[in-house]
């Protein structure tokens, strides 16, 4: 087992690590498509998502108390439920948010230069995997302004957007209710149950947090309560501006809000915001999976070399590496439009067993109450089940994989 990490995050840090991996994912990336699904719902679809991630907060906010420890999930499952699980946990959330962090880098190079997006997503993982490497203070110090950034650029989309009479006519902004679609709602909250999924990040922290049984749950409740007020206010605005056909059909839809809205010339700092958006969510998003492949080296689920932790620094460095190498390969082989589908399934069924080891908690444990696990659970699951079929059949085919590896290391010893 390698050396412990430095203590080096309080409240804050830890909050904004969370938002910049919510609000950077999910805010740019996530409503267009989950308005094709939900259609004039998806207000209902957000309020799902919403409670699932509200679940899954408290149960991985009571677990990260009691075992402050770098994984998250993967450390919760292997301790309440057993190895296989805590395994297929962090399997699915390490493939997954890999694949989450090449899309990052990629809207990232989009918006600065769509001719060079390639090249310079890889530049991005390059810059900041070196970042990580000194230590993650200073990742979370890059957070904080990436964070307060994209936060003024939101509200700036909502103080326009809100108040606006549409340019194409008042007709686009008023949809009225269609005929509600349960499995459009149901396919939209799992697609933007992956813009809530950054908490996950202050979890896989725990072992760099300091009073880590205090400062996690806060941590959580916080990011979880201000990403809600502010996915709110940006939906009302975007469906008042462009009404779901409109959001559904956009490709930029917070640009759109802008110039429906008069402000056409906006449009260059909203696209500032989205680049400073995906380049918060992608430091954010290789610090967890780099602290989950810690763990899962630790417990010889990966291999040993990557448990290593810089005494200096004291960042496990080999993991970030292999991350950011990893990362950089699917940039350069592969299409990941589809990243947000895939990702949703493997973070779902991540949070599932993070909720059915909520489930084994003792009152004297921090037991939360019991329907709230277990709506959690349940709801991860159907999510899951609903989304895209492309994502669905690539997700089991991940898992399958992932099962093939962990028993072939077994058989070896």
């Amino acid at each position: 087992m390698g050396e412990g990490l430095a203590r080096r995050l309080g409240t804050t840090d830890a909050v904004v690590v969370g938002l910049s991996a919510m609000i950077g994912a999910g805010v740019f990336a996530a409503f267009a498509p989950a308005a094709s699904v939900a259609g004039s719902w998806l207000f209902a679809a957000l309020a799902l998502a919403a409670v699932v991630a509200y679940c899954n907060a408290t149960s991985s906010a009571r677990l990260a108390a009691l075992y402050p420890e770098s994984g998250g999930t993967y450390v919760y499952g292997r301790r309440r439920l057993g190895p296989i699980w805590g395994y297929l946990a962090g399997w699915g959330f390490t493939v997954g948010k890999t694949a989450s962090c090449a899309a990052m880098a990629l809207t990232f190079g989009a918006y600065v230069a769509p001719g060079l997006a390639r090249p310079l997503a890889i530049a991005a993982v390059v810059a900041l995997t070196v970042l990580n490497l000194y230590g993650v203070h200073r990742s979370a110090m890059m957070a904080r302004i990436t964070v307060a950034l994209v936060l003024a650029v939101l509200v700036l989309v909502v103080a326009v957007g809100l108040p606006a009479t549409p340019e194409s006519g008042p007709a686009l902004g008023t949809d009225r209710l269609g005929h509600v679609d349960p499995w459009g709602v149901l396919q939209g909250a799992g697609l933007l149950f992956f813009a809530f999924a950054g908490y996950a990040r202050i979890a896989t922290l725990g072992e760099e947090v300091r009073d880590p049984a205090r400062t996690i749950p806060r941590a959580i409740g916080i990011a979880l309560g201000v990403t809600l007020v502010v996915y709110a206010a940006v939906a009302a605005a975007a469906l008042h501006t462009l009404g779901s056909t409109g959001l559904a059909a956009s490709r930029a839809p917070l640009a759109d809000v802008v110039a429906e809205s008069g402000f056409g010339w906006l449009g260059p700092v909203v696209g500032v915001g989205a680049a400073v958006a995906a380049l918060g969510a992608l430091l954010s998003l290789l610090l967890g999976v780099s602290r989950t492949v810690l763990a899962m080296a630790r417990e010889r689920d990966l291999p040993t070399m990557l448990a290593a932790v810089s005494p200096a620094a004291q960042v496990p460095r080999r993991a970030e590496l292999t991350v950011g190498g990893a990362v950089i390969v699917l940039l350069l082989v592969a299409d990941l439009r589809g990243a947000i589908g895939f990702s949703s399934f493997g973070v779902l069924v991540y949070y599932a067993i993070a909720n059915a080891a909520a489930l084994t908690l003792s009152r004297d444990e921090g037991a939360p109450p019991r329907a709230v696990p277990a709506l959690g659970l349940t709801l991860c699951l159907v999510l899951a089940a609903t989304l895209p079929v492309t994502s669905v059949l690539a997700g089991l085919a991940v898992f399958v994989i992932g099962l093939a590896v962990y028993a072939t290391r077994r058989l070896r010893g």
